[in-house]
């Protein structure tokens, strides 16, 4: 439905530089897919997410879990939580490039701080729901606190670290992009502000859905499946 409107849209448009139509966007597409540029800077943009969602959902997990479990580190970091939810994303990325400088450890720090705050909020409150009763059974048993969190912990909290995952990694992508944006030298948000300077809308179109699809096809096949197995304990406890 999309493509049709666009299609129809692009036809009755008088400049296909302002909006090409989806041919000429495809067409661009596979030039950057031959030439190899696609898959370089693509693949600079994925490791950025994957380092930005990994220290954002271990940092952010731990946290979530040890307010969830202990009301006075609640009371203690909730301020710094509700500070890290409201301050906008792009004054994050500005003051960790001024901070730290230009480089991969900046641009991964900023998009993971603002990522850790919704991850341990949201962990938080699944944690505040865990069941004593299986805790006490694993004291009784002699289990140890690793194989407590492992066995009782974490099995709980599955389904709310599948969720925060896709939501994530949603929210992740797309700061990336502008972290890129603003100050690195390659990568797909790199590639935009070329375009963008250049006023080259279809290559601009062509980057952006490439890197889009990219995402779609992460969460249909891997976060999507995996929040779906998080899921059916509870299915097959009811």
């Amino acid at each position: 439905m999309l493509l049709t409107v666009w299609g129809i849209a692009a036809a009755l448009g008088d400049d296909p530089q302002r909006l090409p139509s989806p041919a000429l966007v495809l067409t661009r597409l596979v030039e950057l897919a031959v030439s190899g540029e696609l898959w370089l800077h693509l693949g600079m943009t994925l490791g950025r997410v994957g380092a930005a969602f990994a220290a954002a959902m271990l940092i952010g997990g731990a946290l979530g879990l040890w307010m969830g479990r202990v009301p006075a580190a609640d009371r203690w970091l909730n301020p710094s939580l509700l500070v890290l939810l409201n301050i906008p994303a792009l004054v994050v990325i500005v003051l960790c490039y001024i901070w730290i400088g230009l480089n991969e450890t900046a641009a991964v720090l900023a998009v993971a701080l603002n990522k850790i705050a919704v991850v341990a909020v949201l962990l938080r409150e699944q944690a505040r729901a865990l069941r004593p009763d299986l805790d006490d059974m694993g004291r009784v048993f002699g289990m140890g606190p690793v194989a407590r969190l492992r066995h009782i912990v974490l099995p709980q909290l599955a389904p709310a670290i599948a969720a925060a995952a896709r939501s994530g990694v949603a929210l992740i992508w797309k700061i990336v992009l502008v972290v890129e944006f603003l100050g690195r030298s390659n990568g797909v948000g790199f590639k935009i502000h070329l375009a963008f300077s250049n006023f080259d809308v279809p290559r601009l179109l062509a980057w952006s859905l490439a890197f889009v699809a990219v995402m779609l096809a992460l969460d249909l096949m891997v976060l999507r499946p995996w929040q779906a197995r998080a899921n059916r304990w509870r299915d097959d406890a009811a």
